[in-house]
């Protein structure tokens, strides 16, 4: 039958990653189960839900992860998510989730590397099985094989990013998010730069994996708290996709372009800004592509999601009406238009809402702009001599849009100038001209539209302080560059891509054959060679100077009578004998390449063009003539010079406004003056000068491309000197300046950014209006940059991520077998793999492994080849896991690792050595010290004992002496007493009737008579016993009367004996029938040193395991006893109410009582009595009187008189109290994060995430933490007569209240020691402002309310006497009586303006 049992590792002893098999026969050893049998694991997600089957390699511990809160904590069956182990043929089947996962024919590996045999079937079988289980991710040892299935899967979430995090690559299934924390975790930990390559074919997945990274990076960063920069770089994405993507024939999503993104890093690992660089737009998309292809996407969005106030401010028109948009069917799925809307203008930071909007409705009318250029169309003039530009309300449209002169449009587009020595000659466009022209406007106004929206996405991602201090920083850079093309037209943008391709290749090829392979024959080790596909001559033959294709190519365009004919013969002719060239027939303008991916034909066609595509001067003036600022910005070819313009075009204008509204106020003046003097005075006309002044700066059209940026520095310099003269009104002018936002562009962060890009280069090249040299041609621009690119991914370490497209139709989860094989083929998997398995993955000099592992090594031992190979041998590793070459030493992953943790535990022995010693050396000065104070003590008590030998002998002599007379004295009344019994005999026989009847009833007297407490009382109540019954016997009976005390006594004896047993029985009773106590335990972990046994199941405790020990009873259990524990906590059940110190707060607060007792009765001293103390928290107090007064506290708190203590015994209980608590103040959950907030670059982002995760702490741990700040708050202030600063009781208390969590390391502690000071220095000084600030608003209150009280009462009393009566105030002024004025009630209103202004008083109080 089934049996369910809870997913939880807290409740199992496997490990996290345990997989099904081993969870299976865990299971069936401890149920002790048929081992004949087989078993399968199964789980429930929901109540009465579907089952599904686990495979066999699949972890149970990540699906758990995967679960609800809820169900992780609390596993109620009949909710569902439990897992159920079955036995196969009996108990029901698995639900209909388990045909997901199906029986496997092969054991499902998750690294290619464990394949055996190693074959291209069996890595293709093992793809094959993995994708159709949806495990689109697989490991070749660090390599990441990622087939995209077309479809999104729900493994993504933020719980596997938290579920991968610190994980070691492998130790998990694979995924994308275990790459990109391996690269995280790498750069902090080797404290160098990261990169992570993503290559494959168009349609892989390559963006789509780039944005996972992303998002996981992110999150890895924000550690709790997020900031602009991270959702500025998550936000960056839609933007570049909407203006860079398309859908092609092999890709809904195909980026048109490649991307390099740098995510920079503190040392700490927060995130401190980014860098984007982009290759190669591909731009003819824009006016001509396949029929099954599209546009970019955001023409498709703006269309579709544009309001209609938009579509009539830009006259939008449907997709179907556009030229540039007619070549394919738009219906589909097209996103709407406010989210990329709103993301683009939280990109371009200039502030305020009105100025977003106003970009925004610039990049709309450039968009449209573009769009309308399509429709333009030409046709001969009457004359046939020109062409004619139409139709008019296209170019009226055009000419509106783009701000420029309709007449200089039509010019622009028809015709051309071109400038002889003499003369400037004007040409006409031939129609394919015109054509061209058009077109190449359109491409150079949408690549200018591009670069703008880059660099103002990298200005976003700056972080100012970088252009400021030089911090060193670490990235992770993400390539994310075009795929391999293979279209039926392939033109000069696929050769671009497939030769970026080729290196990229070749890089990957280096990387992991060529470069590891040379290091093992350079080192001399056994190693047989693994062959691999070159493919460094495709790219000689595509890039060697001066006979490759791009050689001939440049050389080819600059020839004006050449032609795309003579391009394609000059390559025939050059490379017809070289294998990755192919020539086709003689009547079919193409040629092909063989590259790695397989044989590529190229239509030659426009290949010249394109090398050569830049805008004609005439164009550029047109556009540079815009009355759009916008508009000069994007043709401007220097960023920096064309910002630095604007700023003095804005600045002469600002003038000029000035001087007019002067000018009109001074003619409105004299014209005012001369109106009342009673005639006129001609006004001087400044007319010419005026004309003359603004003829000296033409500031009409933008002159950043006619002088250098150099000529601004001495513009600048001269006006800053002539500043310097001016008075008040330039240093106002400057304070104004203070409150212009921080974030806005200026010249200084704009030449950072293009220094860091290559946007100066591509845009000079292509829009500089007046070239005094031939700009470079395309290829070589691409070529620059490829190296560029290929230069910085060469300075970090690699990851790599190998997409694979599934199918070539695009759908979902369907895998070909052909065209996965075909991709395997040309990447080299399964050579790969072979170097990959066979290779050693570790590495280190001899100098470093000696560095490393020199605590494993002998005394004295050297870098000597002969020690290591003695040591590995020790060690156990076999002779194929390791090799030693000339001057490293190779190792597997697994030795490595095995190395390392006999490393560790090495160290931690040697920590427990010193730790004994230490220990021993405190336990001698103990020892040492007691014995001397033994010494003492004993030298006194001798001295003691002497004198009381003295006294004892004293009172030894006097105690004799009286024994002496007393015996004298007894010896004379016995002789007197005998002489009056004679007297007595006639007495006797009336005595002896009494006597008996005393005997009969003496159980009567024995009831009467009192029990008495104490040994004297019954020993007296014997004794007068004894005399009444002599004194009541005859003479004849005084033989009896011994007889009757023993009777007496013994009587007496059997009932006190009762009355005991009584007492004892009746206490026991209730001690028996008294309420259960509940298990109130209270467990600490700590390391054991020394071998322990568990009281719960007996087995025993080894070293260097965590145990857990209950801080009241004692009792040590292992964590796995702890649910199994019975017995109750007596000594806490019992001293539950007297325990002060070693108890969580929350035990020792309650809603009467917020803040423990101690605390306040400890706190309230110290600020009474020592807040003038010098060193109040710096000193120690003594250690008898501490521990005194501990043992009183921790008895009777509410007994404990603090006077009688030192000042210093007092504030060191406080820190003793706040150490030894369970959980910290702080606590321990939020230990880390509040180390992150410390490490935040930005003061008041820090400032607010630390009093966040303040405000989370439990309610008990809150009060009490504020009642301490406000605690050292008051001692800070008299730092001058304590010594006691902020930074001072930080480094005290830090230790106290925030400590680390982790015991195992012990350096680990040390670490953090100025962070978790820096943490509660910032609590102090923040509590310090502002408890400065409420005391200074209470002083302004309270002057207020004094000032107020004072009014009200004169004023009170002066109505008083405006109220009395005229006469009765002449007799009072003349010798009267005058009455009280308290007696006089004043008015109602007065009365009520009175409380109205008191009550407002307090309120504000």
């Amino acid at each position: 039958s089934p049996t369910a049992f809870s997913g939880t590792s807290g409740r199992s002893s496997f490990p996290l990653g345990a997989t099904a098999a081993m969870v299976i026969q865990f299971a069936v050893a401890t149920l002790d189960l048929d081992v004949t049998r087989t078993y399968i694991l199964l789980e429930v997600t929901q109540a009465g839900g579907g089952e599904r089957r686990l495979g066999d390699t699949e972890v149970p511990g990540e699906r758990v992860l995967l679960w609800p809160q809820r169900a992780r904590k609390e596993h109620l069956q009949e909710e569902g998510y439990y897992f159920i182990l079955q036995a196969q043929g009996g108990g029901g089947a698995p639900g209909p989730g388990a045909d997901d996962v199906g029986v496997p024919s092969l054991e499902d590996y998750d690294d290619l590397c464990s394949l055996s045999p190693l074959t291209e079937d069996t890595i293709l079988t093992t793809l094959r099985q993995r994708f159709y289980k949806r495990k689109i991710y697989t490991y070749a040892s660090g390599i990441l094989v990622a087939i995209n299935p077309f479809k999104f899967l729900t493994i993504y979430n933020p719980k596997y990013v938290t579920m991968y995090y610190n994980q070691p690559l492998g130790k998990l299934s694979p995924h994308i998010f275990a790459v990109a924390d391996a690269a995280y975790h790498t750069m902090l930990r080797q404290q160098e730069n990261q990169c992570v390559v993503i290559s494959g074919e168009s349609g892989s997945g390559k963006t789509q994996s780039t944005n996972f990274l992303i998002h996981c990076l992110t999150a890895l960063s924000q550690k709790g708290c997020s900031s602009g920069v991270e959702r500025t770089i998550l936000g960056a994405g839609p933007v570049l996709e909407a203006f860079g993507n398309a859908r092609t024939a092999q890709n809904n999503n195909s980026s048109r372009f490649g991307k390099f993104i740098q995510v920079n890093y503190l040392e700490s690992g927060v995130v401190r800004g980014a860098v984007i660089e982009k290759y190669l737009l591909e731009k003819c998309r824009l006016v001509f592509r396949d029929k099954s292809e599209r546009n970019y996407h955001v023409f498709y969005y703006l269309l579709v999601g544009a309001s209609p106030e938009e579509q009539t401010e830009f006259r939008l028109l449907q997709p179907e009406d556009y030229a540039y948009l007619q070549q394919v069917n738009t219906h589909g799925h097209i996103h709407t238009l406010c989210e990329w809307i709103c993301r683009l203008g939280c990109l371009i930071e200039i502030g305020g809402n009105s100025t977003q909007t106003f970009l925004l409705s610039r990049i709309f009318s450039v968009l449209s702009a573009i769009l309308y250029l399509g429709n333009v169309t030409y046709s001969q003039s009457e004359d046939g001599q020109r062409l004619k530009a139409g139709p008019e309300e296209i170019l009226s449209t055009l000419s509106h849009l783009l701000k420029v002169k309709q007449e200089l449009l039509v010019q622009a587009l028809t015709e051309r100038k071109q400038k002889t020595a003499n003369d400037t000659l004007v040409l006409h466009y031939t129609l394919k001209e015109a054509i061209t022209a058009r077109d190449s406007m359109a491409k150079t106004l949408y690549s200018s539209l591009f670069d703008w929206i880059v660099l103002h996405i990298n200005h976003a991602l700056l972080n100012r302080r970088d252009m400021e201090e030089s911090v060193s920083c670490l990235s992770i850079g993400i390539l994310d560059i075009f795929g391999f093309e293979d279209f039926r037209t392939n033109s000069f943008e696929q050769f671009c891509i497939n030769y970026a391709n080729e290196k990229l290749h070749y890089y990957f090829n280096q990387h992991i054959f060529s470069l590891e392979q040379e290091e093992y024959k350079a080192e001399g080790i056994c190693w047989r060679t693994v062959e691999y596909t070159d493919n460094l001559g495709c790219i000689q033959l595509i890039s060697q100077k001066p006979t490759g294709l791009f050689s001939l190519l440049d050389e080819e365009s600059n020839l004006p009578q050449a032609t795309d004919d003579t391009l394609l013969g000059k390559f025939k002719k050059q490379h017809q004998n070289n294998p990755y060239f192919i020539s086709t027939p003689v009547m079919k303008p193409a040629f092909i390449i063989h590259h790695f991916a397989g044989m590529v034909q190229y239509q030659i066609q426009d290949f010249r063009k394109k090398n050569t595509d830049h805008m004609r001067p005439d164009i550029v003036a047109l556009l540079r003539s815009s009355e759009l600022a916008f508009m000069r910005q994007l043709i401007g070819s220097d960023p920096v010079a064309v910002f630095r313009w604007g700023i003095l075009r804005a600045t002469v204008r600002i003038i000029a406004a000035f001087n007019s509204v002067g000018r009109t106020r001074a003619r409105k003046a004299i014209s005012e003056y001369s109106h009342e003097r009673g005639h006129f005075t001609a006004i001087p006309s400044n007319k010419h000068f005026v004309y003359s002044y603004s003829s000296m700066l033409d500031f009409s059209f933008d002159r950043s491309d006619d002088n250098p940026v150099e000529v601004f520095e001495d513009i600048f310099t001269s006006f800053e000197s002539r500043n310097r003269r001016i008075g008040w009104s330039v240093r106002r002018f400057i304070d104004l300046l203070c409150l212009v936002p921080q974030n806005l562009i200026n010249s200084q962060s704009l030449k950072h950014i293009v220094g860091l890009t290559l946007y100066d280069h591509t845009t000079r090249a292509v829009l500089h209006p007046h070239q005094r040299k031939k700009p470079p041609s395309i290829s070589a621009q691409f070529q620059a940059s490829l190296n560029k690119l290929l230069e910085t991914v060469g300075r970090a370490e690699p990851f790599f991520i190998r997409c694979i497209r599934s199918n070539a139709e695009k759908k979902e989860m369907v895998f070909d077998d052909a065209l996965v094989l075909q991709q395997l083929r040309y990447t080299g998997m399964l050579e790969t793999v072979r170097v990959r398995k066979s290779g050693y993955s570790a590495k280190f000099t001899f100098k470093e492994f000696l560095e490393k592992f020199k605590v494993l090594l002998p005394k004295g031992a050297t870098a000597a080849p002969e020690d290591i190979a003695k040591l590995l041998q020790n060690m156990g590793l076999r002779q194929g896991t390791y090799q030693i070459g000339k001057t490293k030493v190779f190792l597997k992953d697994k030795e490595r690792q095995r190395l390392q943790d006999a490393v560790n535990q090495e160290v931690m022995r040697n920590i427990i050595i010193l730790q004994r010693w230490f220990r021993a050396c405190l336990v001698r000065n103990n020892f040492l010290y007691k014995k001397d104070a033994a010494i003492r003590i004993q030298r006194c008590w001798r001295a003691f004992l002497a004198g009381n030998r003295c006294r004892a002998a004293t009172v030894i002599q006097v105690a004799w002496r009286g024994s002496q007379k007393r015996t004298d004295y007894l010896r004379k009344r016995n002789s007197v007493q005998k002489m009056q019994e004679l007297l007595k005999n006639k007495q006797v026989k009336k005595d002896v009737d009494f006597v008996l009847l005393h005997f009969c009833n003496s159980n009567m007297l024995f009831t009467t008579c009192d029990c008495p407490s104490g040994l004297g009382g019954y020993k007296g109540l014997m004794v007068s016993y004894e005399n009444r019954v002599s004194s009541l016997a005859g003479t004849k009976q005084q033989n009896e009367v011994q007889s009757v005390v023993n009777l007496f006594q013994s009587v007496l004896d059997g009932f006190i004996r009762g009355e005991i047993k009584r007492a004892e029985a009746g206490i026991s009773k209730v001690v028996q029938n008294g309420p259960n106590s509940p298990l109130d335990h209270m467990f600490s972990t700590y390391q054991v040193n020394i071998m322990q046994s568990c009281d719960q199941c007996g087995s025993y405790i080894w070293v260097m395991e965590k145990a857990y020990m209950c801080s009241t009873c004692k009792l040590i259990s292992h964590k796995k006893c702890l649910s199994k524990i019975s017995t109750d906590c007596s000594t806490r059940c019992d001293n539950a109410c007297l325990l002060q110190f070693g108890v969580p707060v929350c035990v020792l607060t309650s809603q009467a009582c917020p803040i423990p007792l101690v605390v306040q009765m400890l706190l309230e001293h110290v600020e009474m009595n020592g807040l003038y103390t010098e060193g109040i928290y710096r000193k120690s107090g003594s250690a008898c009187h501490a521990r005194e007064l501990h043992q009183l506290l921790e008895t009777n708190p509410e007994m404990a008189t603090l006077e009688n203590y030192s000042i210093h015994t007092v504030t060191g209980l406080v820190k003793r109290w706040l150490r030894e608590l369970p959980d910290p103040l702080m606590t321990y959950n939020l230990y880390n994060e509040f180390l992150q907030a410390v490490e935040l670059p930005n003061q008041s982002e820090r400032l607010r995430v630390i009093y966040q995760k303040v405000e989370g702490l439990p309610t008990s741990n809150f009060n009490t933490l504020e009642r301490l700040l406000f605690h050292l708050v008051r001692v800070a202030k008299e730092e001058e007569h304590n010594r006691m600063s902020a930074n001072s009781l930080a480094i005290v208390f830090a230790p106290c209240i925030l400590r680390s969590p982790d015991t195992t390391d012990p350096f680990l502690g040390m670490k953090d020691v100025s962070k978790t000071t820096m943490c509660v220095e910032i609590l102090i000084t923040e509590q310090f402002r502002r408890y400065t600030e409420k005391m200074q608003d209470i002083l302004k209150l309270e002057f207020a309310e004094t000032l107020a009280v004072n009014q009200l009462k004169l004023k009170r009393q002066n109505t008083v006497r405006t109220l009395l009566p005229w006469p009765f105030i002449l007799e009072a002024s003349s010798g009267g009586d005058m009455p009280n004025m308290d007696s006089l009630n004043p008015s109602a209103t007065d009365r009520e303006s009175e409380r109205t202004l008191i009550e407002r008083i307090k309120v504000n109080l």
